[in-house]
């Protein structure tokens, strides 16, 4: 479960793969996922992220990637592996990177963004990628041990507006920031051209999920065209 330097380096550059489902829908299941990652894997994805516990288990053992891994609870607010709890939890699943909501938002734990990624460095092997929505939370999570930096929340917590594609601004002010944390793009990245431009604004690696594996959301996107 130990990702090293050189590992974490041949991320550069590359496409991240989120393969998620939501609750009640027919490929909300970890072996659905993680065939859905295998596929990703074989069309070039160098990494998988995935929602759940089980989901992460059944992912590491279908593809030879590393594995980002988070635990979604609840619909709002921080829900995004909100507690050090949800976190050690994740990595135990066998994660290589926990994901977690990296705002200044006051945790349901009420433990510091930088308890709870000591708490992950100190208990298990596996790095954080913290999600950020905006350059302040960057910053923050950059200074309280994040290890990758991600823009999943811009547009989602309250800070920044809502961009119909990736915030483009935000990725260049992070990465004007000279953090030593890799930056992660992600968040409605739905077109090659879309995830060719964050790589270009400074991003080092990105994440793209719904437009690769949410059937129905894609199915839906050409249906609303023909109609």
């Amino acid at each position: 479960m130990i990702l090293t330097p050189a590992e974490l380096e041949a991320l550069r550059g590359r496409l991240i793969v989120s393969a998620q489902a939501y609750p009640g829908e027919p490929m909300r299941t970890p072996t659905t996922m993680a065939q859905v990652a295998a596929s990703a894997v074989i069309g070039g994805a160098a990494a998988i992220r995935v929602q759940g516990l089980a989901d992460v288990q059944f992912t590491r053992s279908a593809v030879e990637v590393p594995v980002i891994g988070l635990w979604k609870d609840g619909h709002e607010g921080v829900f995004i592996t909100p507690t050090a709890r949800h976190a050690l939890a994740v990595a135990h699943a066998g994660a290589h990177i926990v994901a977690l909501d990296g705002t200044r938002r006051e945790r349901p734990d009420s433990l510091s963004l930088k308890d709870t990624i000591g708490l992950v460095h100190a208990e298990s092997h596996a790095l954080v990628m913290a999600d950020c929505g905006s350059l302040e939370d960057a910053l923050n999570a950059a200074e309280a041990g994040a290890d990758l930096i991600g823009t999943t929340l811009a547009g989602y917590s309250g800070e920044r507006p809502k961009t119909r594609g990736p915030d483009l601004e935000l990725l260049e002010a992070i990465a004007a920031a000279g953090l030593s944390a890799p930056l992660v793009a992600e968040g409605r990245i739905h077109t090659p051209a879309q995830a060719r431009a964050a790589l270009d604004a400074g991003a080092f690696a990105v994440v793209v999920g719904t437009a690769i594996t949410h059937p129905a959301t894609i199915t839906g996107w050409f249906d609303a065209a023909l109609r």
